[in-house]
């Protein structure tokens, strides 16, 4: 049996693992469709089941470790999306790609709610708040270390499509073989079925604080959504961009950033958090945009790396600024009303925007969409800005 401390980093390379497979089939995408021959607003439609599985997935068997163990259900879940890369390994068209990411979107949502509950479970006692620190830059770290090494496989290994899903496949039957060593942190007890209800809720305290963070998870999660469902083929077709690698590495740098600025901000309070991270948001989604119109690679790089940093630090600061006006019965209920906000906005903006683009083209849907995201975020930003005067205001009261 692994020390805890083995056993926490363990869990922490899961997640990573489960997030990167999950972006690993944005810089496919472009291939993909031109393999199968579907069209923009199909391919939105392949990224949004794998959201809308994934959401309906941790509302309902997210919290079923907590009567079953978390040993248990992680080691189906990995098993799952196992599975799951069996069904692209062995994809001949959009069907099999939709049922593939349904497949992974229950598995990986399954498997969010047990790793983050084991990654608290396991954390260091020093007072260092680690589990909460990897809940927060794990996911985003793995979505972008999945879609740079996946546009590297791409432009370079033999078979791509194959390679990369088969690389997985191996990595998620050893991951849940290891689950066998690591410690049990939970006693089985009854409610099992009573777990799988879903339970969204804000609390009366908390309301006015959730309302207030909306914008900013919209933004955020909406900007996420775009960029991972179509930015590989807005490299493609308005900047020319054919190099797989060069489209995953850019794919990668936004999440990537996203987890970097968690991490820098884990010391400041959510407000100054939100604040930062709602400026950054606004001035990356307006170089995204600038970059869009003009058609420049390097400003649109700049601004993967603005608006990523910009998205990883106004949700910590939202997020931050609702859990912690929620008593600990609460918060289960509170975080699902988050995943449900950001989750929707993940998914369902692409979609619309998807349709549009048969009528727009690529480019204009594109310049619209970050032109309504970067309303939300200069929305967010004027509120995060009276949250932050708010507690100056009081004192001087």
């Amino acid at each position: 049996m692994l020390s805890r401390r083995a056993a926490f980093w363990l869990v922490a390379v899961t997640t990573s693992t489960l997030l990167a497979a999950s972006s690993a089939p944005s810089p496919l995408y472009p291939v993909l469709q031109a393999r199968f021959r579907f069209s923009s607003s199909t391919l939105t439609v392949v990224f949004a089941v794998y959201v809308l599985a994934l959401l309906a997935s941790l509302l309902t068997v997210g919290r079923l470790s907590d009567h079953v163990g978390r040993r248990p259900l992680l080691a189906a879940a990995l098993l799952v999306d196992a599975a799951a890369m069996v069904v692209f390994l062995s994809a001949d068209g959009v069907g099999a790609l939709v049922v593939a990411r349904v497949v992974q979107g229950v598995a990986t949502g399954a498997a969010v709610g047990v790793v983050g509950a084991y990654l608290l479970d396991l954390q260091p006692a020093d007072g260092s708040r680690l589990g909460s620190l990897v809940n927060s830059a794990a996911p985003t770290a793995g979505l972008g270390v999945g879609a740079a090494v996946t546009g590297l496989l791409v432009q370079y290994a033999p078979s791509p499509t194959h390679l990369v899903f088969a690389v997985f496949t191996g990595l998620f039957l050893v991951l849940a073989a290891l689950v066998a060593v690591l410690p049990e942190t939970v006693a089985p007890v009854p409610g099992a079925w009573s777990a799988l209800r879903p339970r969204v809720s804000v609390p009366r305290a908390a309301r006015r604080a959730f309302l207030g963070a909306v914008p900013t998870m919209v933004a955020t999660w909406a900007l996420g959504g775009l960029v991972l469902s179509v930015g590989g083929s807005l490299l493609g077709v308005v900047f020319g961009q054919t190099d797989h690698a060069v489209v995953g590495a850019v794919l990668g740098l936004f999440a990537a950033f996203g987890a970097v600025a968690a991490v820098l901000a884990r010391d400041l309070g959510p407000a100054v958090t939100a604040l930062s991270g709602s400026a950054a948001l606004a001035a990356g989604t307006g170089m995204f945009a600038a970059a869009l119109a003009a058609g420049s690679l390097p400003l649109f790089v700049v601004s993967a790396v603005v608006a990523g940093g910009g998205f990883g630090a106004a949700f910590l600061g939202a997020l931050r600024s609702v859990t912690r006006l929620a008593q600990p019965h609460e918060r289960a209920g509170l975080l699902s009303a988050v995943y449900v906000v950001s989750y929707l906005a993940f998914s369902v903006p692409a979609v619309v925007a998807g349709e549009l683009i048969a009528e727009l083209g690529l480019r204009a849907t594109a310049l619209w969409y970050a032109g309504l995201v970067g309303v939300l975020a200069v929305v967010s930003l004027l509120l995060a800005s009276r949250a932050a005067r708010r507690p100056a205001t009081a004192a001087r009261g």
